[in-house]
This record gives C-alpha cells, sequence and structure tokens, in this order.
C-alpha cells in the first residue's frame, strides 16, 4: 500500500526550498563582496621597515601601521578594504573597486611624516603638533590652491618664527637624512613643499602652506596629513593590478563556466541513475544555495579561486551522491528489495563518503594554516563547500529519496534506479 503522506512532505519539502531559492538567491548573491579579481582593484605585498634606524618592528608597531593605512583608505571611500599582517614583517593589502590607483598607491606608499624646518635644514615643528584631521584646502588671491593646516599650540608656532624671523621656514614631506635645502632651492622640483619668508613673528594655529599646487595635488596633501603618518616604512615587494573591466569578464566567464560544469553534471546523472539523478539534481541545488547564503553570513569576500572552490565542492556533493547510489545498485542485483537495498546502500557508503571528506578538510585546513591571501580565501571556500555538500548530499539527498522508498511507490521498479531485470540475482 502506497503511504501517500511522505510523498506529500516531499512535494511539500522542494517547493518550500524551490519558493526560498527563487525569492532570496538573487538578493543573496547581489550581497556577497567580492574579491578585487573579480570587480576590479589592486594588491600590494608590503615589507615593513623601521622609520629610524634602532626603531624595532614588533605586532604593536604592525598594529599601528594596519590602522594607520586604513584611515588613509578611508580618504578614498573605499569600501571593505582587506589589510591584513603576514608574518613578522610584512603587510598586504587589497583593494577592490578602486578606479584611480595610482593616486591611492601613492597616498598608502608615503610616508607623510610633515616637518618644518629651517634653511640649516634643524627641526622646528613636525606632524605631531598638527592638530588631528586639520587640513584642509584653501585658496589664495588668485584662487590657487593651497594647503591650511591647523597647529596644537600658537605659542609654540610664535617661538619658531621668532627664531627664523627675516629668513625661511621651509616646509618638507618625509625629509629624508642628508636632504638639504640649500641644495634643493636651485633645483627645478625641489624635494620640500614650500619656503616661505618669515618677516614678523605670527602667534596663531592657523598656517597655509603655500605653493604651486594643482587642486589635486593640494587635496592629496590634506587628505595625507589628515590620514596621518606611518610609524615606519614601507617598501613594495609585490603588487597585482586588476582593472574593473576585467574583473568583470572574469566573473562572466567563470561563473558562465561553472553554469554549464554543473549542468551537465545533472544531465549525466539523470540519464544514468534515472530517479536518483533527480533527488541529486535537488540536493545539487540545495547545496549551491546554502553555500552562497553561508557565505553571505560570513561578511566574506568572494574571489576567483572561491569560485573554484565552490564548483569543486559540486564535485564532492556528486561524488557522495554516486557513492550512495552505486551501493544501491549493488544491493538492488543482490536481489535485495528497493527498501532494503536503500538501507543497506546509505550505511555502506557512509564510511566511504567521511573518509573522503576528512581528508579533504584536513588539506583545506593546511592550506589555510600555511596559506596567504587568496589561497586562504580557497581553503575556507572549500571547507565550507565540503560541509555543505556533506550535509545536503548524505543528509539531504538520504532524506528525499528515503521518502520515496518508504512510501512503497517505488517497490518492484529497478528501472527507476538504473538497474535493469536481467541484472538482478534473485536469491
Amino acid at each position: 500500500m502506497v503511504k501517500k503522506g511522505r510523498l506529500i512532505a516531499f512535494f511539500l519539502i522542494v517547493v518550500l526550498l524551490a519558493g526560498a531559492i527563487f525569492s532570496t538567491v538573487t538578493g543573496i548573491a547581489k550581497e556577497i563582496k567580492l574579491g578585487l579579481d573579480l570587480q576590479g582593484g589592486f594588491e600590494i605585498l608590503y615589507e615593513v621597515l623601521p622609520a629610524e634606524e634602532g626603531d624595532v618592528i614588533n605586532n604593536e608597531a604592525l598594529t599601528s601601521t594596519v590602522s594607520a593605512l586604513n584611515q588613509r583608505i578611508d580618504v578614498f571611500g573605499v569600501a571593505e578594504p582587506n589589510i591584513q599582517i603576514e608574518g613578522e614583517n610584512r603587510i598586504r593589502v587589497q583593494l577592490a573597486g578602486v578606479e584611480d590607483q595610482q593616486t591611492v598607491r601613492e597616498l598608502l606608499a608615503t610616508e607623510a611624516q610633515l616637518s618644518f624646518r629651517d634653511v640649516n635644514d634643524k627641526l622646528m615643528l613636525d606632524g605631531a603638533d598638527l592638530q588631528e584631521g586639520g587640513a584642509s584646502v584653501t585658496f589664495g588671491d588668485a584662487n590657487q590652491p593651497w594647503v591650511a593646516v591647523t597647529l596644537k599650540d600658537a605659542n609654540q608656532f610664535a617661538e619658531v618664527t621668532r627664531e627664523v624671523r627675516g629668513s625661511q621656514l621651509v616646509i618638507w614631506l618625509d625629509y629624508e637624512e642628508g636632504d638639504s635645502f640649500q641644495e634643493e632651492a636651485f633645483k627645478e622640483n625641489p624635494k620640500f613643499i614650500s619656503a616661505p619668508m618669515v618677516s614678523r613673528v605670527l602667534n596663531t594655529r592657523n598656517v597655509v602652506i603655500e605653493g604651486q599646487f594643482t587642486m589635486e595635488e593640494a587635496q592629496f596633501l590634506a587628505d595625507v596629513l589628515n590620514a596621518g603618518a606611518l610609524p615606519v616604512k614601507l617598501e613594495e615587494m609585490y603588487s597585482n593590478s586588476v582593472g574593473a573591466a576585467l574583473g568583470e569578464q572574469a566573473m562572466q566567464k567563470t561563473i558562465y563556466a561553472g553554469f554549464i560544469g554543473i549542468g551537465l553534471i545533472m544531465v549525466y546523472m539523470l540519464l544514468y541513475y534515472r530517479f536518483m539523478g533527480i533527488i541529486a539534481a535537488i540536493s545539487l541545488s540545495a547545496y549551491i544555495y546554502i553555500v552562497l547564503l553561508i557565505f553571505n553570513w560570513m561578511n566574506a569576500v568572494l574571489t576567483l579561486p572561491g569560485i573554484a572552490a565552490l564548483i569543486l565542492g559540486v564535485g564532492m556533493a556528486v561524488d557522495a551522491n554516486i557513492i550512495t547510489y552505486e551501493r544501491i545498485k549493488e544491493e538492488i542485483r543482490s536481489g535485495k528489495s528497493i527498501m532494503s537495498a536503500f538501507k543497506a546502500g546509505s550505511r555502506r557508503s557512509l564510511s566511504t563518503i567521511l573518509d573522503a571528506n576528512i581528508t579533504t578538510i584536513l588539506a583545506a585546513s593546511v592550506l589555510f594554516y600555511f596559506g596567504t591571501s587568496s589561497v586562504r580565501g580557497f581553503a575556507i571556500m572549500l571547507i565550507v563547500s565540503i560541509l555543505t555538500s556533506f550535509v545536503t548530499s548524505v543528509y539531504g539527498s538520504r532524506l528525499l529519496l528515503g521518502l520515496w522508498v518508504n512510501s512503497r511507490i517505488l517497490n518492484k521498479k529497478p528501472k527507476l534506479f538504473g538497474v535493469k531485470e536481467s541484472e538482478i540475482n534473485e536469491l
């Protein structure tokens, strides 16, 4: 006697799953953050060096540098920058969706050590004497863009201008040992920013840096001063730049290839495993949806290696289904009933599937522990994919198939499982 309640339960689960997928998958996909290889941007690996001789590069210095870089990146409004400390003296910066890459690179690279010196290069004031966030663009009489800064102590600036009165106050950005005003003053493009003549004592906190700035240069200087100086020197070791158009093209081709691959897998399962192939197609759809949902909940960044891991997980999910279905077919061929074959095949396949998934998770864990950047992203996506495929392909697939088997509607219908009558050995 056919148990219709189990069939109703099956169709109810499928309808609810299909409704959830079609109503939410588009929104979930749009919310997932894309890596720079999918939407364009760049990646730079810096080696962190001491700003001054004798300084030590420790975890505190690295953390302070990351904080300073984040402040600089905020100037450009880059969403979700990825800045990671790697090893003992390296920092990796990944910025997706950046259009003006060169300006951002310059902003990241400069130390932004502002200093006021006399003509003999004696330090009078430095960046520590500036009011935080007090730099802005202003304009001169001829609408020439200049940079206005606010000092913390007006009396201190009065003492400095009193000392250099009748001479020039030289303003430097990233002054280096060996730099000389006397040498730079005769060059067409000197290293210092400005060298105004001080004719009187100035007891004020508001200082204007005059120079032959373009609007972009003045804004850049104001931004870098507001972001603050770096506590270390950064030396670029590696960089990778991806244009927005190239990233979009790569994403489209990858998704297109993924759809073709998954489609071919489903067609194969339907042709070879018949009814069980339908169950496999449903479980694979659930797998892809749940992986995207989990990835969105994790607030993770999806990259090309991440998509590769997702598709690799499809292979693992299909493998689990194939192992289970082959065991069921073997049991049917041995002469067992459909229900007995389903139970025995499911039980026999579990250990094999478990071993395969555990070994792959171990390999992915090693990649995550020792890898960096995109390698870690691949490892995380692979682990999520494997765990999800295990749930959907082992428990989800068995639940759906079990509802049909236990309804008894498939009794004495081995052809629906891809087994011919002539292949069955009667006991």
